[in-house]
């Protein structure tokens, strides 16, 4: 006999129809799976054949093929262990269900029992689309299925409670009636806690109202690091499509943690110096996203920036330019959303005390040379924000009151993000960072003042065309912070100052 159903795949965070086809017939025992399976889908006939005989089912005594289809497409993971059995039990003539505009996804245990999956909320996500109306999913996955809309989520905990459902001798639970946690809110380290440093405070509160990206210099021991993980602290909260897109991510990784919904506090990443190419972008047998990916809607902080391996750094290029990044393989092509600020910290010279005012450099000239061109020009082209981070001084330590805190700052990149929001209703930018070129005169425009001062800048400093965007979306954001609708001098001069920096160590 034969049977099938509708369960669900994913191309990077896009679900897909996938048919699970069931074909039970005379001839030498035996249990294939075909459809291009990888490993954890082929061990499911193990898994399944346990499971049928635990819950009480006679020992299959016939020719048993499994299709998972499209047969082109590679189906991984153990997503499909409990529609093979569904469909299986239909086959052998054990059960008759009706599975019309119904989806299954579920691993199963030895025993019948169903466990959580990854990539549960961008396969439900949009599901009406694909023209079906409800889905069945483990009980574990209940907060993000939760999420969905225009689509009944049925929640089950064991094999035998989806096959009453189907009998119609019970109901199964909807997943937004499953309690589940709050998203629990991480330990955000304090602003106030940072002794002077006033100019990068500054430079760290514009980058977080606007989205850009974000360059910390200065010799060893003056704060680089301690600034850096405080900016989610000041970060404005996520909207909810923004929620949505990071948890989806988050989802397809497995790093979604157990019962809880959406992600509500935006993603910080701190990748180690040792970092991959691969581990930055994403990749792999089995294509996850990277730590790009994972920050997306937040932070991507890269401490210790020359130490990188070089390579490693230039695949940053493209994604910070379209937010996105494309990763393709001979039988998959995926893409993944990577909108996130970069944050990068780094000494000046090998010793760290090139240019500074205290302590002699011990480095030879082409050694500091060497050192600063591990960052390419592109790559510091990329960084919107260029700021200095001298040694704080003996009276700004010891001092007894703390900076101001970063609930305060917050409120002010809040509204400036809200203005931002405001702006650009309807075209799908959410900051100044990401504002388009064909977009970049209505939205920034300037004073005639300080139309001139860039002039001047443009020549002076002999910025690149992306260098000038930068400065002016740097420049919107200053305004924004202050409520001006006009970009005046003192906004494009700031812009300006935070964009110098790369002159005086790259200049040669």
């Amino acid at each position: 006999m034969f049977c099938a159903l509708s369960s669900l795949g994913l191309m990077g965070i896009e679900p897909y129809i996938v048919s699970v086809e069931v074909d039970a017939s005379r001839g030498i025992p035996g249990f294939e799976i075909v459809g291009l399976p990888d490993a954890a889908v082929k061990e499911s006939r193990d898994r399944v054949r346990s499971a049928l005989l635990n819950m009480g089912y006679k020992r299959p005594d016939a020719k048993i093929i499994v299709n998972l289809a499209p047969a082109d497409t590679k189906k991984v993971g153990s997503v499909y262990d409990l529609p093979i059995l569904l469909a299986l039990l239909g086959a052998l003539g054990y059960e008759s269900f009706d599975f019309e505009g119904t989806a299954v996804i579920g691993e199963i245990g030895l025993s019948g029992e169903l466990r959580g999956l990854t990539g549960v909320l961008p396969m439900v996500l949009d599901l009406e689309r694909l023209g079906i109306k409800r889905v069945v999913v483990p009980v574990q996955n209940a907060a993000e299925a939760a999420v969905a809309t225009g689509v009944e989520v049925l929640t089950a905990a064991h094999g035998k409670d989806v096959i009453a459902y189907l009998r119609g001798e019970k109901t199964l639970a909807k997943a937004s009636e499953i309690p589940s946690g709050a998203s629990r809110a991480p330990y955000l380290l304090d602003l106030a806690d940072v002794k002077g440093q006033s100019e990068a405070r500054r430079a760290m509160e514009i980058a977080a109202a606007g989205g850009h990206n974000l360059l910390l210099i200065g010799p060893p021991g003056t704060g680089k690091s301690m600034l850096a993980k405080r900016l989610p602290s000041i970060l404005p909260e996520m909207t909810a499509a923004e929620a949505i897109e990071s948890t989806k991510i988050y989802s397809v990784a497995g790093l979604l943690p157990p019962g809880e919904g959406l992600l509500r506090y935006r993603p910080f990443r701190s990748p180690h110096h040792t970092a991959s190419p691969v581990s930055l972008i994403g990749g792999g047998a089995n294509i996850v996203p990277g730590d790009i990916s994972l920050a997306h809607n937040g932070v991507l902080f890269l401490d210790e920036l020359p130490e990188f391996n070089k390579t490693t750094l230039e695949v940053l290029r493209q994604p910070l330019e379209d937010g996105v990044v494309n990763i393709s393989r001979v039988r998959q092509r995926l893409r993944f959303p990577s909108r996130f600020m970069l944050v990068a910290a780094m000494n000046p010279c090998p010793c760290g005390f090139f240019g500074s005012d205290d302590k002699s450099c011990k480095c030879s000239p082409a050694a500091i040379q060497k050192y600063l061109g591990r960052v390419s020009g592109p790559l510091l082209d990329r960084i919107d924000i260029h700021v200095e981070v001298p040694p704080v001084e003996y009276v700004q330590i010891s001092a007894k009151e703390h900076g101001e805190n970063s609930k305060d700052v917050q409120r002010r990149t809040a509204a400036a993000r809200k203005i931002q929001l405001k702006r650009f209703s309807g075209t799908g930018v959410t900051c100044n960072a990401a504002i388009p070129s064909g977009m970049l005169n209505d939205a920034c425009e300037t004073s005639p003042a300080a139309e001139r001062i860039l002039k001047s800048a443009f020549s002076r400093l002999g910025l690149s065309a992306r260098g000038y965007d930068r400065i002016l979306k740097v420049a919107r954001t200053i305004a924004d912070l202050d409520g001006e609708k006009l970009i005046e001098t003192p906004h494009i001069s700031q812009a300006i100052q935070f964009r110098s920096l790369d002159r005086k160590y790259w200049s040669g």
